[in-house]
This record gives structure tokens, sequence and C-alpha cells, in this order.
């Protein structure tokens, strides 16, 4: 029993230079994890009633064609493990690709993530490298790094930050561009999709998972993370520019252009861009991600353990 998403309109309702690498905080609070039933979708998906039948819902007719693809994307969870897999074509309007930043067209793909429905926090945090870091509920991968560095050198120790105004990669309105294979993926806010799911200040969304599990909200939390009825409030990383020079490679002040220009100083949110906290999908409370406004936009890293469907290795 699963619940096929032809073509995402129940979403509706309810490069140029990305590769692969080997920093988050960990939280000595042991999540918990609601699971839904086996055979299920959750989250803004809805539930699919224990006893119903394989459906397929959504007409490509209201979804936007992508190089005269629609998106298509099933969410499938079992007793363990929720299961995304999709097209890779977004259900949103996306930017014009090719462009003078990034040269590379949209096309299928055949993407299958699959994370645990009991992500537990592990004793260190890892960091997510230039692999995906979480898949998004429309079935399209958010990766925050960008495979750039100064001098075109691995080794510099000065990576370019995606969204810094460094290097253009012809990013779309939802932070978005093409890797050389097609595939379409968020740098940042996915704007597009936080217009599909009603985005707006007025709840906490979920909008994905990370490789390990843990759910994904954007822009809005709690103010009080224990507290569902203390108002809403968009979440501030705690990120900031770090004071003075760069002391090598390219030399310069801490503009952001580089993703070593930021240092973790605290704020509402750990090193992993997440906190513990009560969600509506977990009112009991669960350790939790946030796509944040200001650096580092997605999460760099993981408190839990990604699971190996996210490695895909160098690309770009």
């Amino acid at each position: 029993m699963r619940r096929v998403l032809g073509m995402l309109m129940v979403l509706a309702v309810a490069v140029a230079g990305c590769g692969d690498d080997d920093g988050a905080a960990t939280t000595n609070q042991a999540p918990t994890t609601t699971a839904s039933a086996p055979g299920t979708t959750d989250g803004p998906l809805g539930t699919t009633p224990p006893d119903a039948a394989e459906t397929t819902q959504g007409a490509g007719a209201d979804l936007p064609l992508v190089n005269g693809f629609s998106a298509e994307v099933e969410i499938v969870t079992d007793a363990t493990h929720r299961t995304v897999t999709s097209n890779g074509i977004p259900n949103h309007e996306v930017g014009e690709f090719p462009n003078p930043g990034n040269p590379n067209s949209i096309s299928p793909q055949s993407h299958e993530f699959r994370v645990t429905l009991d992500p537990r926090v592990a004793a260190s945090i890892t960091p997510s490298g230039l692999s995906e870091w979480g898949i998004a509920v429309n079935g399209i991968p958010l990766e925050p790094g960008a495979a750039e560095w100064w001098q075109r050198d691995r080794n510099s120790g000065w990576q370019y930050e995606a969204l810094g105004g460094g290097i253009d990669l012809g990013t779309d309105q939802s932070n978005a561009h093409v890797q050389p294979t097609g595939a379409y993926h968020y740098h940042g806010m996915p704007e597009g999709l936080l217009a599909v799911l009603g985005v707006d200040g007025s709840g906490v969304v979920l909008v994905g998972w990370a490789a390990d599990g843990f759910p994904v909200y954007a822009r809005y939390g709690y103010v009080d993370p224990a507290d569902p009825g203390s108002g809403v409030v968009a979440m501030s990383p705690g990120y900031r520019l770090r004071d003075g020079t760069r002391p090598s490679g390219p030399g310069g002040a801490h503009d952001g252009t580089f993703v070593e220009d930021y240092e973790f100083v605290g704020g509402d949110l750990d090193e992993c861009n997440g906190r513990f906290g009560v969600t509506p999908e977990h009112p009991e409370g669960i350790y939790h991600y946030y796509l944040t406004d200001r650096f580092p936009f997605i999460p760099r890293c993981f408190a839990g353990t990604p699971d190996s469907s996210f490695a895909r290795g160098p690309r770009g």
C-alpha cells in the first residue's frame, strides 16, 4: 500500500560546479520520532489509509512543463525507512537553463533516496561535503556545497560559497541550478517549492528530510521550541562573517565569497542549523533542521548518521 504522486498535484493542495567531499553540533538530547504506519506517506502529503490500495493522483495539466516533462515523485514508507523516488523535475517554475553561469539543461533523472524512520543523534557530527545533504518533498535534492575553489585548487582551503556572489553558478529564483547530468538541485531556499506548499510565516512547514532521517523545515519555527502555541518566527542561524581579513589564499575581507569566511557563534540553531523541539509532525519533540535565508542556507553537516543512498560521489 502506497501513494503515488504521479504529477505532484497533491503537493499544491495539502554546473557547472557541484561535487563531493567529506562540520554540525551535537546535542545530548536523544530525539524521538513518530514513524508512519508501514506503507504510508506522511508530512504535507497526507497519510494513506492503512487499507488503501495503490493510487495515482494528479494530472500533469496544471503543473509547469520543464523541457517537456512534468514532475513525478513517489514517497513510500515501510516499517523502518522512507524512500523517495522522483524524476528530478520540479513542481514549480524554473529559471532559464542553459544560462551564462550554467551551461546545462534540466533533464529527467532516476532519483532514489532512503532515510530511516528512527533517526538518532550521533556522538559526533558528520560534515556533508558535496554530496546531497537531503531530499525535498518534491523529489529535488538539497545540496549546499559547490565544487568550486580558489584558483581551482581543492587543497587551497578556500571553497567558494554557492550563493556568495564570488562566482556565477547561474542559480534561478529558487536558488537552484543544474548539474552536467541534467539534475536540477537546490543550493538555498527553494522559493518555488515554498510557494507551492504555502510557506508564509503562518505555520511551521515540512519541506523534506535530511540524509540522516531528521525532518527539514523552511524559514520558520516556533518562538519557543517546546511550545507550538508560542508563535512562529523566522529562524536565525548561528553563523556570522569573521572579522578582519583572510590570512591566506585570496586575501581580502571576509565578505561571504568563501565558505571559510563564516564562523559559528550561536543563535536559534546549532552548527548544523538544527535544534530539538516540537513540530506539527512530531508533537512529542524531535531534532530537526531548518533552511534559512542566511548562511548556511542549507545545513552543512549532520547531527545523525546519513544514509548511504545520498553518497553519490564527485560530480560536476
